[in-house]
Formats: structure tokens, C-alpha cells, sequence
């Protein structure tokens, strides 16, 4: 919970996140699968019941949150939310229904199922990225210019979430960009945690830039007069 606590206070109003779900279902806010990179614990959040979970400790003092905690927490703060399995679904959808966060929640996933698995157990609508294929149909949109593939690729889709680059493609460049605001689509480009790239991308017109560096991100907005 301190890193977004952390955000907050630098007085950012949106945050990314991956969530889990445990042997028993609970969703958990925490980027990897595994306990044991991150925190003094071992073994896989899917394995290990919620109180397992709970008890251990991110660099030996934060304990592994729940997602309900963190949309709980900040009622204000806006979550981009990235469900990870396919068994995270239903606790992360019961997690945005218990908080009734529906209206500052994105929901994103590489994979298109666990999207669609986690909006169909919602009562309500909330934000939701693209998968694989959705970009995949913007990048061929942006350069060649059809723009009925570009809406085609992003039917349902409210914002694509992206690399600056895939390998050897530049995945974000003005093509892109343009595709997808002509589709009526956003564009949110990760991570990015220099200023010179932050600089780049908000020149081409990006609508949001996900970082490991809040604070760079705040002072590069506030050079621009962007910030509020």
C-alpha cells in the first residue's frame, strides 16, 4: 500500500496494477505471480490460501495487499487494473462490485477472455484496454491508413495500453496515435521512466504514460503546464 500512497501524495490521481488471485479467492495487488522475488514469503499466490498471503512482507515490512484494500482505500484514486489469470476474473470483479469502484476502474489483460470474463461479472460498465489483437489490428490501421480496421480492431475498447516498442517495432508513433484517436480510442504507452521519452510520446499525443517514476512523470507535466 506505500507505493500507492506514495503516488497519491505526489498528487497523482491514477495508478496501474496487476492482481492475483489466492487458493481461495481473494485478489491481490502484486506484479508477480510468485511471492518469492518481492517479499520474505515463498511459493505462488494461486497455491497459497489468502491468510498465507497476507502475512507476508514486501521488503521485510508491507504486507501483499488486497486489491478490495486499495480500491477501498483512496475512493478518488482512479485504478488501472491488470488481471493476470483467468482465476483472478471473478475476484476482481467481485472486488470492483464490493468498493462500487466501477466508474474509476480500467480493466486490462493481454489476454481478451480474461478481460471479457472479468466485465461479464460486473453490474456495471467500466474502462477496458485492448488485448493482443486489438493492437495488433492498430498498428496495421495506423500504416496503412484503414481506418475501419482501426474501429473494427477496437470494438468495446476505450484505450489500448502499449510498449513504446515490441522487439524491433516501434509499437507508438504518430500513425498509431492518430489511428487510434480517430477510432475513438486512447492511447496509454508503458513504462516509461526517462524524460526524454516521456517528452517524446506526449509530443505524438499519447493520452497517459504508465511509469515506475512518478515524480519524473510530474515534473515533466508540470514543465508542460499539463499538470493539475
Amino acid at each position: 500500500m506505500a507505493a500507492f500512497a506514495a503516488a497519491r501524495d505526489l498528487g497523482l490521481h491514477y495508478v496501474e496494477t496487476d492482481a492475483h488471485a489466492t487458493a481461495d479467492g481473494v485478489a491481490v495487488a502484486l506484479h508477480d505471480a510468485s511471492l518469492d522475488r518481492t517479499t520474505d514469503a515463498h511459493g505462488r499466490v494461486a497455491d497459497l490460501p489468502w491468510r498465507a498471503v497476507r502475512a507476508a512482507r514486501i521488503g521485510g515490512e508491507e504486507p501483499v495487499p488486497a486489491l478490495e484494500d486499495v480500491l477501498g482505500t483512496w475512493p478518488d484514486l482512479r485504478v488501472n487494473v491488470d488481471v493476470k489469470s483467468a482465476a483472478a476474473a471473478e475476484p476482481v470483479a467481485r472486488a470492483i462490485e464490493r468498493t462500487r469502484a466501477h466508474d474509476r476502474v480500467c480493466v486490462a489483460s493481454f489476454s481478451a477472455s480474461r478481460r471479457l470474463a472479468t466485465v461479464a461479472r460486473l453490474s456495471r460498465p467500466v474502462t477496458v484496454s485492448g488485448a493482443r489483437g486489438a493492437v495488433l489490428g492498430m498498428l496495421v490501421a495506423g500504416r496503412a491508413r484503414l481506418d475501419a480496421l482501426a474501429r473494427l480492431a477496437t470494438r468495446g475498447v476505450d484505450c489500448l495500453q502499449v510498449p513504446v516498442r515490441g522487439g524491433w517495432v516501434r509499437v507508438v508513433d504518430s500513425a498509431f496515435v492518430r489511428a487510434a484517436h480517430r477510432a475513438g480510442v486512447a492511447v496509454h504507452a508503458w513504462t516509461v521512466n526517462d524524460t526524454a521519452t516521456m517528452h517524446r510520446l506526449l509530443d505524438l499525443g499519447v493520452d497517459g504514460i504508465v511509469t515506475d517514476r512518478a515524480d519524473l512523470l510530474r515534473d515533466v507535466l508540470l514543465a508542460r503546464g499539463m499538470w493539475s
